[in-house]
């Protein structure tokens, strides 16, 4: 399990470009977090702007590349907060806080059923470089509202996923459903070791309940609002299995399935 270390880091914003319906790519140089982060890890960043605005962004991401110093998120404008963030421009510089929380367990055997519901993509897609890295097999599944707020199918094909497949709410790309639909399909035809999943808490419960049925274990990525991102806060404790909270900026956000009360 990868460690929590949070450490004050500058960065400086190369790219930042709608991908999708209020979905947004940003690429930051920041050498000393692209060294240390691991998949699964979230940061925290200041975003200028309102001095009101105390608290950071917890933000995912989806890739990290040493060689070049950079880290990718993908992220919905969803506030003002965040719509704050999608206008700074290359050249931009503020500060983050992280590496943040405990990242994906590398499993030891493939294939991995990946599923990832909107936001839910981008730890998802850095769960298949992951084990595209570590050359385990994947499927992996992406469900989104409509097609305009779709991403990372073609992420998960260019890190060689054996087979995407692409649900949305309203049909207008891949299968009309649900993401657990499709991961009916697939365990009906397909043998997985494991299963990593991301996205909204029913349909994440709803990924959990089919894994469990199917005796597979399973790894979870939580979204909270995970205000300071060091325990103090308590905005994003969950319930454990076997009673008390657990905090998801410090005991996650990626658990076990079965750690955490559904």
């Amino acid at each position: 399990m990868a460690s929590a270390r949070n450490e004050l880091h500058e960065f400086e914003v190369l790219r930042n470009e709608e991908l999708a319906q209020g979905i947004w790519r940003l690429v930051l140089h920041a050498p000393r977090l692209s060294e240390g982060i691991r998949p699964g890890q979230f940061m925290n960043l200041e975003v200028p702007g309102d001095n009101s605005h105390i608290l950071r962004i917890p933000l995912s991401f989806s890739r990290a590349d040493a060689g070049a110093g950079v880290v990718e998120l993908v992220y919905a404008v969803v506030g003002e907060g965040t719509r704050r963030l999608s206008q700074m421009g290359p050249g931009a510089v503020s500060t983050l806080v992280g590496p943040a929380g405990h990242g994906w367990r590398l499993p030891s055997a493939g294939p991995v059923l990946l599923v990832a519901g909107g936001v839910g993509a981008p730890p998802v897609i850095a769960a298949a470089e992951m084990l595209s890295l570590a050359g385990l097999e994947f499927d992996a599944i992406f469900g989104a509202q409509t097609a305009a707020r779709l991403w990372g199918p073609e992420r998960a094909h260019d890190l060689g996923a054996r087979r995407v497949a692409i649900t949305t709410d309203d049909g207008t790309a891949g299968v009309r459903g649900f993401t657990t639909q499709a991961m009916e399909r697939l365990l009906a035809t397909e043998e997985y070791a494991q299963v990593m999943t991301c996205g909204p808490l029913p349909m994440m419960a709803g990924v959990v309940r089919l894994a469990q049925a199917s005796g597979l274990s399973c790894q979870v990525s939580m979204e909270r609002m995970m205000g300071c991102g060091f325990g103090a806060c308590n905005c994003c404790n969950i319930a454990a299995a076997h009673g008390g909270y657990k905090s998801c900026c410090m005991d996650g956000p990626v658990f076990g399935a079965e750690e955490l009360a559904w």
